[in-house]
């Protein structure tokens, strides 16, 4: 029985070795992650698992009941002999990490196989091999992994329940009582050690990766946080050669260099730096010009004063998906080049570039704000505030009480107005206060010819949008579309969250635009002695802006009917109190 067990442990060895190399498949990484595995990996899983299986039981040893001689195993059994196997090792595994389906699938592959082999135990260990699959899948814990010990226990007990099945199935019993007791306990330590050795070395090795993952991140991380001051003001000499200093201190390569189109920006290597000049080498007019990252060991140096180098790794720096340099890691030679190395690299040039876009994006962004300041605060229209304050006066000594709730809509307007010109995003529902603050000063002048209708969904209320939008467009329905009407005045503000963007409309009941000024409205300035333009115009500016075209205002108009301005902006994921993920919940 020691023999046995030594050979068992032996034979277990060599498939526990297996386990590292399963290591570098896509879908046992998932299996490990537990991340769930498509239906491609999880028919590769279970194919993969039950020809484990089966190859355990080929490593197995036969053995003849007549003689009790143990032998290597053969294509086929004689109806006398039997198997010493680790054949559910393979199973137990796909359960333990797969579930029920990958556990029975393997099981099944693997049962089966070991049924078509003959033997008097050929129905008891292929219905235990397809048992062990169904009980490993139990343990089956999603987001967990199972310990050494327990997957030792489960191993163990899967060996333990195919004796008893051979004890119960297997005919004669005094065959089968002789078989459990030379090959029993040696299966089952065997089995169950070589189980958790497989998990242990399988979790070991993802966990190692992952360390070196974490450590890339880390570094990237590092190196974005301290190259974001300089390329953030632009790709100079200057910065270009403040990051490849960084890069050189953090990825030790040889030499470092970024160029732009035409000119090498900076070069930085362990012998010291050169001048600047204009490119050299043609693979990196080839970067530029095809925007791909490539790896060669045939290169020209960019000067005679730098040393010779065997290899380099060249990737495109691209803004608005142009590329407008390059990013040059020197390295002794191809070798030196993993393929760590490289993803590095590209994530790093991804990285870079997205810092030149911020810095593109900031100074247009600055520009536009100074603009923007200008517009917004024109839009205070002075006849609004001398009418505002003129009906708070009158109201004063009839009703007090009325006048006090005016006065403090228009201090409430006139601040936020204020605070528009220096926040970059409010919530939908502090634009909607805002806009209901001005509403109500309008309503006052309108007496009882105005009806104002708000209808909004609550969900969406938290979601953010430039300040100053809503209230220009209820504005210009004012001032521009009911103004001349004597009763039955309507405008109509509708908030709501249609598929994966939030829809706003406003709409009036007043006598409508001309189409040739429609036409325009919105897209440029239109001066007329109606007025300018300029709020729907800002507005749709900081829409576009803020967003994509697709926020772009929609404007509709029938003359003596009406007017109809909409427009769209995606939905953006908040948290409540909970800390739970939901669309602007209050």
């Amino acid at each position: 029985m020691l023999d046995l067990l030594i050979i068992m442990i032996e034979r277990v060895g060599m498939i526990v070795a297996v386990a590292f190399l399963l290591t570098r498949f896509r879908f046992f990484q998932n299996m490990i992650h537990q991340d769930g595995l498509d239906r491609r990996q999880e028919l590769t899983a279970i194919l993969f698992f039950g020809l484990f299986g089966i190859f355990g039981t080929y490593f197995g040893m036969a053995l003849d009941m007549q003689t009790l001689h143990f032998e290597n195993m053969s294509w086929q059994l004689h109806s006398d002999e039997a198997i010493a196997n680790s054949r559910v090792i393979g199973v137990v595994v796909a359960g333990l990490l797969g579930g029920y389906r990958l556990g029975i699938g393997a099981g099944l592959i693997a049962g089966i196989h070991r049924m078509s082999l003959g033997g008097f135990t050929a129905i008891s260990c292929g219905v235990a091999t397809i048992i062990s699959g169904i009980v490993a899948g139990y343990f089956y814990k999603k987001n967990k992994h199972i310990s050494p010990l327990m997957a030792f226990g489960i191993g163990a007990a899967a060996e333990a329940l195919q004796m008893l099945l051979i004890l119960v199935i297997a005919q004669p019993l005094e065959k089968a009582l002789t078989l459990v007791q030379a090959i029993g306990l040696p299966m089952i330590l065997a089995n169950g050690l070589g189980t958790a050795l497989f998990m242990l070395i399988a979790y070991s090795v993802i966990s190692d990766q992952e360390k070196v993952t974490a450590l890339q991140a880390q570094k990237t991380l590092r190196i974005a946080d301290q190259t974001l001051g300089y390329l953030r003001t632009g790709m100079r000499k200057d910065t270009a050669t403040a990051v490849c200093g960084i890069l050189m201190d953090e990825l030790k390569p040889g030499a470092v260099a970024m160029t732009n189109k035409t000119e090498i920006l900076a070069f930085i290597g362990t012998k010291g730096s050169i001048a600047h000049g204009p490119i050299q080498t043609d693979i990196t007019r080839q970067v530029i010009q095809e925007g791909k990252l490539i790896v060669t060991d045939s290169i020209l140096n960019e000067s005679p004063d730098v040393p010779t180098f065997g290899a380099v790794v060249i990737a495109p720096l691209k803004t608005r998906g142009e590329t407008v340099g390059t990013l040059k890691l020197f390295y002794p030679s191809r070798k030196a080049i993993t393929d760590v190395t490289i993803e590095l690299i590209a994530g790093l040039a991804e990285l870079l570039s997205n810092q030149l876009e911020i810095a593109e994006a900031d100074h247009a962004y600055q520009l536009a704000k100074e603009a923007e300041i200008q517009a917004l605060q024109a839009q205070i229209s002075p006849h609004f505030l001398f009418n505002s304050l003129n009906i708070i006066i009158s109201l004063i000594r009839t009703n007090p009480d009325e006048a006090r709730k005016l006065l403090s809509s228009l201090s409430f307007f006139l601040r936020q107005n204020l605070e528009g010109t220096t926040a970059k995003m409010v919530t939908l529902q502090q634009e909607l206060a805002h806009v209901e603050a001005y509403l109500m000063i309008e309503e006052a002048r309108f007496i009882d010819k105005l009806k104002i209708c708000i209808d909004t969904d609550p969900h969406v209320m938290q979601v953010k949008i430039p300040p100053l939008t809503l209230q220009p467009i209820v504005e210009n329905a004012m001032t521009h579309g009911i103004k001349d009407l004597d009763e039955h005045a309507i405008v109509h503000i509708s908030i709501h969250e249609i598929d994966d963007a939030i829809h706003i409309i406003v709409e009036d009941n007043g006598k409508g635009i001309d189409s040739e000024r429609l036409s325009r409205l919105g897209e440029e300035k239109v001066m007329s002695e109606k007025g300018t333009g300029l709020g729907l115009y800002n507005v749709n500016r900081r829409l576009i802006m803020s967003f994509d075209e697709r926020s772009a205002l929609a404007i509709q108009s029938t003359p003596n009917e009406g007017t109809k301005i909409s427009f769209q902006i995606p939905k953006v994921e908040v948290e409540d109190h909970d800390g739970n993920p939901s669309i602007g919940r209050r």
